[in-house]
């Protein structure tokens, strides 16, 4: 299926790898032209390499900024004024227990993951409302709707998310720009990754079994149980981010591998 996002200007926060790097590549197959951004220049050099070795003649450009501070965010405005199609992935999780998180820590983690959103958004939906034309989304989780006891932060920031993806989505009244979050489930990212095999070094068992073990006694609501990967959750992105979408619109889409048990 022609998604129809050929020649439409993307920016993917966060895209130097995982979920975000993936759904930068998912927009390049469709014909998109998309910005990837990062923290390090390094690492976003690489991601272009990457991403233009896996599509060739894709267009893509890098933007090396720290989201999590205002001038990350207006360095990213400059580099990329307009766009089609934003897509706010960058973020950041950490498990520690509630009594041991500072105030700073929760700071940062509103400030990449909340904070990086509002003030990308603010920017470019106006420009989007004045063409009558876009797409905003952010990838949010299930840790949104069942927040996880230990990392409170994060399953916080990640509910925040909801809120601001459903009322900018009130502002798109009788357009054709829409807003709309992505709820991805425990999927296999670079830091994920990283985390079972660390895992499975520890306790002297194969990755495969920490992985099994996680969703028995973590996530033992998960109907998929596995990790899902990076390309499945970009496959919703494409398509929600596309013309083929306009009538979803203020919706909060769960791609997490059936781990939240209610039904709306």
């Amino acid at each position: 299926m022609d998604l129809g996002l050929g020649g439409k200007r993307a920016v993917v926060t966060g895209s130097t790898a995982g979920i975000g790097l993936a759904i930068a590549e998912a927009l390049l197959r469709e014909g998109a032209r998309v910005v990837v951004n990062g923290r390090t220049a390094a690492r976003v050099r690489e991601a272009e390499r990457a991403l233009r070795a896996r599509v060739p003649g894709g267009e893509v450009a890098g933007v090396a900024a720290d989201l999590g501070t205002a001038e990350g965010c207006d360095a990213l405005i400059a580099a990329a004024p307009d766009c089609d199609v934003l897509v706010n992935n960058v973020g950041i999780f950490a498990a520690r227990p509630f009594a041991e998180i500072g105030d700073g820590e929760w700071a940062r983690m509103l400030e990449v993951n909340l904070l990086s959103g509002v003030r990308l958004s603010r920017h470019h939906l106006p420009r989007m409302l004045s063409r009558n034309e876009g797409r905003i989304l952010f990838i949010s989780s299930e840790s949104a709707l069942q927040i996880p006891a230990e990392m409170i932060h994060y399953g916080v920031s990640k509910t925040s998310q909801l809120g601001l993806s459903r009322g900018l989505a009130e502002l798109t009244r009788g357009t054709a720009v829409t807003v709309n979050a992505i709820l991805a489930g425990p999927t296999r990212s670079e830091g994920v990754g990283d985390f079972v095999e660390g895992l499975a070094r520890q306790q002297g068992k194969p990755a495969a079994e920490v992985e099994r073990d996680f969703f028995r006694e973590a996530r033992p609501s998960s109907l998929l149980q596995r990790f899902a990967t990076p390309e499945e959750v970009a496959a919703l992105v494409a398509f929600v981010a596309s013309p083929r979408a306009a009538a979803v619109n203020g919706a909060a889409l769960r791609v997490d591998g059936g781990v939240v048990r209610a039904i709306v």
